[in-house]
């Protein structure tokens, strides 16, 4: 087991990166996006001994990396759909996360609340078979429940016509802090890590990718970055890098991703209570319904909805709103109402299209990954879940080594079973991840936090001086934005909360970067957050 995570942490002091940067001497990899699958890239990577450089156009997670349902799942859908090896991929995944991020990612209990008699043993048997699959990665054994039982898990379910209810076992996790020890547990190895740092065009040679053109987004400043191998991993946005490459070699590329946005609803903790997720395998309209307890409020989603544009802030749809609030009211006793949501946000799936459109049913499209490496060699990686982040990673590398752009003496993926930037021991106890955040998400780093200025000095809910301090020196943030959404996670938890907190982050922050730091466009960006359609 490496300790890797017990050392000091790193300084993200943007000067000394853009240096490096702009002097990286020999690359093996350069890799565009900074999301799940980017960063998972670049640690397995720097992991086998390769010169890596990853840049972001905007912040770490920015885009659907920190807007998921927030579970580390085996994919109970995808069960449902027979797809069997997705689900022994999943389960077999989860594990490794909640064993390297156990301050980041734990199990949580889910109920399926059963309104008629035969849903308890229907799900109930796929949830048992759920198990098998798991063998001994299972977090907990489904258990068939009556109604006083699931009452009982479940208090602030809807009693009316209830006959009992299922129980089984999952895992949750906080996606753009897991993102964020991605990032600095691949710096910690030695990879470049850069944010708010753009592909502007790739660089090629006698037909071949050998670089890409970037800029720093907040001087300007332009760079070129050398390498044989090119990793597009920029999530729902990889056509555009694409569209470059095939342009450049005089061939038209097709479009490969068909856009899914899924809308979550975020309420107080009292609409749920207790410390079970809520789980409804078909809505009325046959989708999946999640009430989730995460950091102190409760998730409500999500939908599934095709879209043709790739907005960095999608707007939720009226009918998806309406869809969220209808079923919730159908299984909770007392049904959240439009001035009950503290915030809502919405993430774009990066769904691959099939060989032959079949006409935006984003049900028929795959969720599973895909790699592909053009004539010139430019591999780009989409598709996929957080889940099986680690895995997607571990594809990738392999793909690049056969296309001949990385050694075939490249060593094996030793991700597995490496503990990321934080984690503690394994069996040291860890407080929950469905509870209000606090010091606990930075594992074994928390004595650090306690040790900077202003550790007693409550920012927001949940929020000290020192934690923004922290986000600036060893978390790469340069924006109120950063520490709100995805240091913290205010914004996603209550917007109206983020928005009286920024003032007094963004003079911290002014403090620590030594230049000052704007606050109009993220009170902007709370008021996106609160608004219902």
């Amino acid at each position: 087991m490496d300790v890797h995570h017990m050392t000091p942490p790193l300084f993200t002091q943007r000067a000394d990166l853009l240096q490096r940067l702009a002097q990286p001497g020999p690359c093996d990899i350069v890799i565009v996006g900074g999301g799940a699958t980017g960063l998972g890239v670049a640690l397995d990577a720097v992991l086998r001994g390769l010169r890596v450089v990853l840049i972001e156009s905007h912040d770490f997670a920015k885009g659907t990396s920190s807007r998921a349902t927030k579970l580390v799942h085996g994919g109970v859908r995808y069960l449902a759909q027979g797809n069997i090896s997705l689900v022994r991929e999943a389960l077999h995944e989860r594990t490794s996360l909640l064993d390297n991020a156990p301050h980041l990612a734990q199990r949580l209990a889910f109920v399926m609340p059963s309104y008629h008699w035969w849903e308890t043993p229907f799900y109930g048997i796929g949830l048992k078979l759920y198990d098998l699959l798991a063998g001994k990665a299972g977090l907990g054994a489904t258990e068939f429940m009556g109604k006083v039982q699931t009452r009982a898990c479940l208090p602030a379910v809807n009693e009316k016509d209830l006959w009992g209810g299922v129980k089984y076992w999952d895992g949750q996790f906080d996606d753009a802090r897991l993102a964020l020890v991605l990032a600095r547990s691949a710096a910690a190895k030695g990879a470049l890590i850069v944010n708010y740092c753009e592909a502007t065009g790739l660089i090629h040679e006698s037909g071949k990718v050998a670089g890409v053109h970037c800029r720093d987004t907040e001087t300007g400043q332009t760079m070129d970055l050398r390498a044989a191998c090119v990793v597009n991993a920029t999530g729902v946005w990889v056509d555009a890098l694409r569209k470059q490459d095939g342009e450049a070699i005089g061939r038209v590329s097709r479009p490969m991703i068909a856009p899914s946005q899924g809308v979550h609803l975020v309420v107080d903790r009292e609409f749920l209570k207790g410390d079970h997720a809520l789980m409804v395998p078909k809505t009325a309209d046959g989708r999946v319904l999640f009430a989730v307890p995460w950091l102190g409020k409760v998730i409500l989603g999500t939908t599934d909805t095709a879209r043709k544009d790739l907005s960095r802030e999608p707007d939720a749809f009226a009918e998806e709103v309406a869809f969220i609030l209808n079923e919730s009211a159908r299984y909770l006793e007392r049904a959240p109402r439009r001035e009950d949501v503290r915030s809502v946000w919405v993430g774009l799936r990066p769904l691959v299209k099939p060989p032959e459109d079949d006409g935006g049913n984003t049900k028929a499209i795959s969720r599973e990954h895909t790699v592909l490496v053009s004539r010139s060699g430019l591999v780009t990686v989409t598709g996929g879940k957080w889940t099986t982040y680690r895995a997607m990673a571990e594809d990738v590398l392999s793909k690049c080594k056969e296309a001949g752009l990385l050694a075939k003496s490249l060593p094996a993926s030793s991700t597995s079973h490496y503990r990321l930037v934080g984690a503690p021991d394994i069996g040291t106890p860890t407080k929950r991840i469905c509870e209000a955040p606090g010091g606990h998400l930075y594992g074994t780093e928390r004595t650090l936090l306690e040790q900077l200025p202003g550790s007693q000095t409550v920012v927001a809910p949940n929020l000290t001086e020192a934690m923004v301090r922290f986000a600036a020196r060893y978390e790469y943030a340069r924006t109120v934005e950063d520490v709100l959404a995805r240091r913290n996670r205010l914004l996603f938890l209550d917007a109206k909360a983020a928005a009286e907190a920024a003032p007094a982050v963004a003079a911290i922050l002014s403090e620590e970067l030594g230049v000052p730091v704007p606050i109009d466009s993220f009170l902007a960006l709370t008021q996106h957050y609160l608004t219902l359609p």
